[in-house]
């Protein structure tokens, strides 16, 4: 089963945290939203899987790059 790291496409704040740890996701969804500069941007991954891990907290200031979540069988 392959895994794959969704990172921060731009530094800012987790603002909300759409999905779970065992959720099953489609390609595409909203998995999480960040914060920056007062716009909301969605994180989401091209294919779809089940969430293993989220690599953050709701709140938290993320870098550029940073790891937000880790999907399974994407």
């Amino acid at each position: 089963m392959k895994s794959v790291t969704v990172s921060a496409e731009v530094a800012g704040t987790v603002w909300k945290i759409e999905v779970a740890v065992g959720d099953t996701v489609a390609p595409e969804q909203d998995l999480l939203i960040l914060e920056s500069m007062k716009m909301e941007i969605p994180a989401t991954c091209a294919h779809g899987g089940v969430v293993r891990e989220i690599c953050v907290a709701q709140g938290e200031a993320v870098a550029e790059g940073q790891a937000l979540l880790i999907i399974d069988g994407a």
